[in-house]
């Protein structure tokens, strides 16, 4: 790897990065309920570049299947497992209900992304070998916290299940950087974990909506065992 190949492929990485941050922040702040899927697809996308961006710069084959699995798993697997098992639940352009205000939401954002970076710093350190965990690490733990953050803040199963997934996305955008050679086979079974929970969680969702006529999980504790 030489110093112009590195310098770029900081520059790419860094720029991805960015978009990814961004995608993960505005999951919190989509008022539409389509828009926190396609936000997620706009994430494992970034995702899968910055895997692309690392196999090519540190010449990792590893790296180059972690971006065909995440575009195959995240991106197309997801929404179909989504539009199978909880079609209009997901697909109709409904309000997202929220516990804080997006200005709030977004000024706790901020918040939580200095708590990332602060975070990160000794773990840098610590691993100063790997010349891009200083971008993705720090960029995938904020990403974990915006992720938790949305499950905490939204109401609706929908947009929680995408916080869940925004979630394991930031882990997966720093452990590329910090171990760029996982066996293949691992990356393959915790790529297939995905669309499965997906689904799982896609089916509940029918069900509670079914059920109750909507997906707002944050009333649910009211519900009561009917008695014959």
């Amino acid at each position: 790897m030489t110093a112009p190949d590195l310098a770029l492929g900081y520059a790419l990485n860094g720029f991805v990065a960015a978009l990814f941050v961004i995608a993960g922040l505005s999951a919190i702040v989509a008022r539409q309920m389509i828009a926190t899927l396609y936000l997620f697809m706009l994430h494992a996308l970034m995702l899968a570049a910055s895997a692309l961006v690392l196999a090519l710069a540190l010449g990792s084959v590893h790296l180059a299947w972690v971006a065909l699995i995440t575009v195959v798993t995240k991106i197309v697997a997801v929404p179909l497992a989504l539009r199978w098992a909880a079609h209009k639940e997901v697909y109709e352009r409904r309000e997202v209900d929220q516990v804080l205000s997006i200005p709030l939401s977004v000024l706790v954002a901020a918040g939580l992304a200095l708590v990332a970076w602060i975070a990160a710093a000794p773990l840098i350190a610590a691993i100063a070998d790997r010349p891009f965990a200083a971008i993705n690490l720090p960029t995938g733990l904020m990403t974990i916290l915006f992720g938790a953050f949305t499950v905490a803040v939204r109401r609706e199963a929908v947009a929680q299940l995408m916080g869940l997934l925004v979630m394991e996305s930031g882990a997966f955008f720093a452990s590329i950087s910090i171990v760029p050679d996982l066996p293949i086979i691992a990356e393959i079974a915790a790529a297939v974990d995905v669309p499965i929970a997906a689904l799982v969680i896609g089916l509940l969702i029918r069900n509670i909506h079914q059920a109750t006529g909507m997906t707002r999980v944050g009333l649910l504790t009211a519900l009561k065992e009917s008695r014959p």
